[in-house]
């Protein structure tokens, strides 16, 4: 067999192996994009089952203030309908400041911050957040190790052939992004 045939058979085993290599490698960072956004999923699930109790706590010592739970209990709603990753991004944005609107009028409730239920809730849903905060962040980071294979060279081509798309990042609504008023 003359040796140019060997190189060449040679140089073709070595680019099919890095195809392999590269097409498993974009496979594996896929599937962790998809755990990451499910562990964002069972923390968003743990806030929705707390979200009712914390509702019908607030509600005994605020009768007059529906409007701010009604947007609370819809912006959950919302969120369960969605049923795209970019249409629940938005919806977790509108609920978070549904939420952070109904943690500031319990502070107009003295009787209410001090119910050892509201407190209990209220300590779990904080901790919840950071720990969406935390797989929010995780997401990110494999998403952008993700986009990152699918756009370089010369993994891109391999991803391209095979189709694989960027995967977008979790980022704020455009109200998260705001200035908070502080008043005193």
């Amino acid at each position: 067999m003359p040796v140019w045939l060997i190189v060449i058979l040679a140089i073709i085993v070595v680019i099919i192996l890095w195809v392999i290599a590269t097409y498993n490698s974009l496979i594996s960072l896929k599937n962790r994009v998809k755990d990451a956004w499910s562990q964002i999923d069972v923390q968003l699930k743990r806030r929705f089952d707390l979200i009712p109790n914390l509702v019908e706590t607030i509600k005994g010592y605020t009768k007059h203030e529906s409007e701010t739970l009604e947007n609370v209990v819809k912006a959950r709603n919302t969120y369960l309908s969605a049923t795209l990753p970019e249409d629940q991004m938005k919806a977790d944005g509108e609920l978070t400041q549904a939420i952070n609107k109904l943690f500031a009028l319990t502070e107009s409730y003295p009787d209410l911050k001090a119910n050892t239920n509201f407190t209990d809730l209220q300590e779990q849903l904080k901790e919840t957040e950071n720990k969406i905060a935390m797989s929010r962040q995780f997401y990110n980071d494999i998403v952008m190790q993700y986009n990152n294979k699918v756009e370089m060279v010369p993994s891109n081509i391999v991803a391209s052939i095979f189709k694989f798309q960027k995967q977008a990042f979790f980022e704020a609504v455009e109200s998260e992004r705001e200035n908070v008023k502080v008043k005193f």
